[in-house]
Order: structure tokens, then sequence, then C-alpha cells
């Protein structure tokens, strides 16, 4: 009897430990981000051919054949607004490289690529507030309106998973 408790012990241990690093490995994502998604972990930013990792808050971009993570857009695209571009759902990805499908991501959803209607998680800073909140990702451009592409709850169902 006294096994059985010691393995029980054992077991729920590993079980709760197991839970807790998942709950440590969900990151926030981004105010730009699409409403309706907070648990997918990449994007795919077809104008800009960039990933974004929620997880990291870091951006996955190709700098000259070599695969880079950055805190912030690569410089010929710092005035590129998130806001108001198309963000794809990388849904069924769970590695660290989305860059893995990159061909297929540039094929399926090429540059200027407009997909269901999103509605970003959070409003676009006024003008104002831009240069308090903008943080070198690129959040703002100007003559861009604060409005956004607005979607509703029947459209969750249309994010763009990638099945592999």
């Amino acid at each position: 009897m006294k096994k059985i408790v010691i393995a029980l012990m054992l077991l729920m241990s590993v079980f709760a430990h197991a839970q807790v690093s998942i709950n440590v490995n969900i990151g926030t994502p981004p105010s730009w981000g699409p409403q309706g998604y907070d648990d997918s972990r990449y994007y795919y930013l077809p104008d800009i051919d960039t990933y974004y990792d929620v997880n990291q808050s870091q951006f996955i971009y190709d700098n000259n054949g070599k695969w880079v993570r950055e805190n912030r857009l690569p410089s010929k695209y710092r005035q590129y607004d998130l806001y108001s571009g198309y963000k794809v759902v990388v849904n069924d990805y769970k590695g660290d490289r989305p860059y893995t499908y990159h061909t297929k991501h540039r094929a399926n959803y090429p540059k200027g690529y407009q997909g269901p209607p999103q509605k970003n998680r959070g409003n676009k800073p006024d003008k104002a507030n831009k240069q308090k909140n903008q943080n070198g990702n690129g959040n703002g451009k100007k003559g861009d309106s604060n409005k956004s592409k607005g979607n509703s709850n029947k459209d969750k169902g249309h994010g763009h998973d990638d099945r592999h």
C-alpha cells in the first residue's frame, strides 16, 4: 500500500509540473494581433513576408538567407502599419521554426493577401500617444485611419490554419 501511495504522489507531481510548463509558454498577443486567436503562437504577415512569434514577442524574417529573430521589425519595414496589415494565423504549427513551410506560406498568402475581415485585439494608438506607445515595432504609419476592419463572431471559424 505504501508503494502505491508513493507512486501516486510521484505521478501527481509530474502532472503538476507539466501543467505549469504549458502555462509559462503561452505569450500575450499584441494589441495589433487578430481578435479571437489568443491561443495561436504565430502570425504570418504576407505584406512584409515576416512571421511574428507571440510567445517570444519577436519578428522572424529572412535576412540574406538566414532566418533571424528580433524584437523589432527590420528597418525597411519599421513604418509598416501592423494594425492595418493582414495577419495570417498559423494555428497548427507547434515547433520553433514556422518558416519551415515558408514556400507554402508565400504561395498561399502572397503580398497584398486579404482573407476574411479581421478585427484587432486592441485599438491603434492615436497620433498624440503614437510616440509614447511606439516601441520600435512599427505600429504607426502616417495617413492611416484608426478604423479596424470589422468582423463578427461568426468569422472566428475562418482562421487561416496551416494544416501540416
